[in-house]
């Protein structure tokens, strides 16, 4: 390379910051290229865990990882803002102006030069327009929600406490993301009674609404069935078939007639790409306004602009939006954009290996599956296999972007710390 190529990255989630770390061990150290990470949020979570963090069972400042911190160790650069456009003949993405907390303009908008642009600013909650979602519903897109969620489930348990009245809850969902969430909650409230001076914890009455005929409907129907009973087993009302058509300060609506009261209303369902996209420079996008693009990763629209992770969406062949095809494209990328900068070198396809899924249900239960469908999990030792193996994911990510000294120190760190702090937030 004659001079430095601008490598743009966009998005620091399981995919951007996997990549940003890569590439600037190898070519921002070499003095290559010069790669910039942007992100609205100063720090990353691994979004498998951010119903954790919604319920308050994780808050360890080692679960974040500071994107500065992360930069200046692995020699690329990062800046906060959102991009709000980008002008592909200029190869400029436009970066809105960045404000404090208090709506003081820290910094103007401006511009950021690329020769490559890397899109990966994940996805969000779909409400398909059902009215009232958006003015009374709670989402945990991403930290700072999770966090919002956990600020008014705090003072709900606290207002429950001092009632003697129940707490209800209704999640739209039974993905994932809602089903665990479910779980976590309880276990959340669990630990909370540790600390309540004899004090009798107050009902927490949580509903799961699902719209199809069974939770999980990734996974085998197996895992389906007792995931759903394990969650009745601790409390959980689970509703399948539960088509929503509206929501407001009580509750939700269902298209069966029904009302399901609700003080804290939490929609997790549905995929789609965030509002942004529709201004990167005329791209062209899917009905949920995913970034369409080849399964080399490249967008159909710009060979200059590349797209990955819940983001994306490849023409023919869509993947599931998952943690684990974000990583891997990340590092198909790593691979090979070094000689598509350097020597034009077509970038091959980008060929997913599915290595199966993993659900935990806090530490009640998990189960999990392989590609060929072999289910694990559950039984006497509810699920510990599942839940370990849930874990030492979480272990690896914080491995891949630490290095094997530094994650092994923050798997110490975290240990010593649970002998020290509440396991569950408490203010």
């Amino acid at each position: 390379m004659s001079k430095k190529s601008e490598i743009l990255i966009v998005g620091g989630g399981v995919a951007g910051l996997a990549l940003a770390t890569r590439l600037g061990n190898s070519l921002g150290k070499q003095g290559q290229a010069r790669i910039t990470l942007i992100d609205k949020s100063f720090s990353h979570v691994w979004k498998p865990m951010l119903h954790c963090f919604a319920a308050g069972t994780a808050q360890n400042e080692n679960d974040r990882i500071s994107f500065m911190a992360q930069a200046s160790e692995h020699h690329f650069e990062f800046w906060p803002g959102e991009v709000i456009g980008v002008d592909r003949d200029k190869r400029e993405a436009v970066l809105g102006p960045l404000h404090s907390s208090d709506g003081a303009v820290v910094l103007e908008g401006r511009t950021v030069e690329y020769d490559a642009l890397i899109l990966s600013i994940g996805s969000c909650a779909n409400d398909f327009g059902t009215p009232g979602v958006s003015e009374h519903c709670l989402f945990i897109d991403n930290l700072v929600e999770a966090n919002g969620f956990n600020e008014k489930f705090r003072m709900e348990l606290l207002r429950a406490y001092a009632g003697d009245g129940a707490l209800d809850i209704a999640i739209v969902g039974g993905g994932a993301t809602g089903t665990q969430l479910a779980a976590e909650l309880h276990k959340a409230l669990e630990l909370v009674g540790l600390h309540s001076f004899s004090q009798t914890p107050p009902a927490l009455n949580i509903t799961l609404l699902e719209a199809g005929p069974r939770i999980l409907p990734a996974f085998p129907e197996a895992v389906s069935e007792a995931a759903q009973k394990e969650l009745e087993r601790i409390g959980v009302k689970v509703r399948t078939s539960a088509m929503v058509s509206g929501a407001d300060e009580n509750g939700f609506s269902l298209k069966d007639g029904s009302h399901v009261p609700a003080t804290l209303r939490v929609w997790a369902a549905g995929v789609k790409a965030p509002e942004v996209t529709s201004g990167f420079g005329g791209l062209s996008l899917s009905r949920s306004g995913q970034i369409l693009i080849n399964p080399n990763l490249q967008t159909v629209d710009d060979p200059a602009i590349f797209a990955m992770g819940d983001c994306s969406y490849i023409v023919n062949d869509p993947l599931p939006p998952t943690a684990q095809v974000a990583r891997q494209q990340a590092h198909h990328l790593a691979r090979h954009l070094p000689a598509w900068l350097r020597d034009k070198r077509e970038i091959p396809s980008c060929v997913f290996n599915n290595k199966g899924a993993i659900v935990a249900l806090g530490n009640y239960n998990g189960w999990g599956t392989l590609p060929g469908g072999t289910v694990f999990g559950g039984g006497i030792f509810h699920g510990l296999s599942a839940r370990l193996g849930h874990l030492a994911l979480y272990r690896q990510h914080q491995i891949e972007l630490y290095g094997l000294t530094r994650g092994l120190m923050s798997c110490f760190s975290d240990w010593v710390d649970s002998l020290v702090r509440p396991s569950v937030r408490l203010d």
